[in-house]
């Protein structure tokens, strides 16, 4: 606003002058030529507040263009006369227009009050030069009276303008802060989800643990046997026969510490482009290691699956807990069953139990946090909100099918380009 009434301020005052001088034809009265050399200067003035403001100096623009005002709007009336000002009048509003917008309501008066007292000195001259009083009075009045208008017109309009501009920036402090908190819940939030991925691990890992102790059991029986085998061995076949067996439990025994340490790692999540067949075929002795020894375990890998953008140990654990589930399911044995397979671009994972099933009022319920049909201490029905939450962040989604005595089958879709991923990631923030 101040740049557009800088370069109205240079640019009207000189056309006035200039239309004076060019095109009016009427003798200079007394007076005039300087008036307009008052208003030429002012203009010059205005150019260089224009100057100033184009380099972002709006304060100092402002207050040099109402002091080159108040320095001549009142020599020049003392010099010209109000009659000799009369073409500069029409500007003068500016001049309070600047003042109420730009500096406050204190300027707008100071300066209503110096074109008062330059009206007033004016017409003191023109009344001793040409000595008609009464009309010039009522010239002088009637000049007043529109600019009081204007000075009231700016005044409430600069207050009013004050007052929304306090409103809006308090609006925008109150959203600034509002959204800070935004920012600092959705941290907390990505926080609290990775510590619940976390303790989904560590509940894997427990599982995995106690059926581990087993496997870790079997590996030291056999790695003794082929130690006193080898003590008792007669010959150097022999006793090479008993490394190679050692060596062969030792690679079993790192293989299962490996598996174990892969899911307790507390790292950062890694998304990748990966084959979902080679993952799969390395969770199958994962697999067969929570199931209980009277469920039989099938698995099907259909030929040419898509890759997934995914978490690979976050992919893991989404397994792991439906296969936790699926146990919990058949304490007294039955199938399990995963199938992976290409629908379209998208890779899609049906993993199914025999178990009891579920009705359907618990079917609507089963991926809401911490909902579980498991006895107290039993489950924290977590495990399958975490697989819906993990899937939904990767632009994927999960559904159930269930029957009750006949099983469940819980379908895994996949994301099939990072498009969707990212959509997902940005909706879920």
């Amino acid at each position: 606003m101040l740049q557009l009434v800088s370069f109205l301020l240079a640019v009207l005052p000189t056309a006035a002058w200039c239309y004076r001088a060019l095109l009016v034809d009427i003798p200079w009265r007394p007076g005039e030529v300087t008036g307009m050399v008052f208003g030429l200067s002012v203009s010059a003035i205005a150019a260089l507040s224009l100057v100033l403001v184009r380099k972002g100096k709006f304060r100092p623009a402002s207050h040099a263009l109402l002091a080159v005002f108040a320095a001549t709007v009142i020599p020049a009336y003392l010099v010209a006369g109000f009659g000799g000002q009369r073409f500069e009048q029409p500007v003068l509003a500016i001049w309070m227009a600047i003042a109420a917008l730009a500096v406050g309501r204190v300027a707008l008066w100071l300066m209503f009050l110096c074109i008062a007292a330059a009206f007033g000195l004016g017409i003191a001259v023109d009344i001793g030069k040409q000595g008609k009083a009464v009309e010039l009075l009522g010239d002088a009045a009637f000049s007043m009276a529109i600019f009081l208008m204007i000075a009231v017109v700016l005044d409430r309009s600069s207050v009013a303008l004050r007052e929304s501009l306090r409103e809006a920036q308090t609006r925008g402090d109150a959203l600034d802060v509002a959204n800070r908190r935004l920012k600092e819940e959705m941290a907390e939030r990505e926080r609290t989800f990775a510590q619940l991925v976390q303790a989904q691990k560590m509940e894997a890992v427990g599982r995995l643990a106690s059926g581990g102790a087993h496997d870790f059991g079997n590996v030291l029986s056999v790695a003794g046997g082929y130690v006193r085998r080898g003590l008792h061995s007669g010959g150097e076949a022999q006793m090479r026969e008993s490394l190679v067996g050692i060596d062969s439990a030792v690679s079993r025994a790192n293989l299962l510490t490996r598996r174990l340490l892969s899911l307790v790692r507390q790292e950062e999540g890694v998304e990748e482009w990966f084959d979902p067949g080679e993952a799969l075929t390395a969770l199958i002795p994962m697999i067969r290691q929570l199931m209980g020894p009277d469920v039989r375990v099938e698995v099907t890998l259909n030929e040419n699956l898509p890759s997934i953008f995914f978490d690979r140990m976050q992919f893991d654990l989404m397994i792991l807990n439906v296969v936790a589930n699926a146990d919990h399911a058949m304490p007294d044995g039955g199938c399990f069953s995963l199938r992976a397979r290409r629908n379209g671009s998208r890779l899609v994972l049906d993993l199914a139990d025999t178990g009891a099933g579920m009705e359907d009022d618990v079917l609507a319920h089963l991926f809401e946090p911490f909902f579980t049909t498991k006895p107290r201490g039993q489950g924290s029905g977590l495990g399958l909100s975490v697989v819906r939450d993990l899937l939904q962040r990767a632009g994927g989604t999960v559904s159930a099918e269930s029957s009750a005595r006949i099983g469940t089958t819980i379908s895994m879709r996949f994301a099939d380009d990072l498009a969707e991923v990212s959509e997902a990631r940005a909706e879920s923030c």
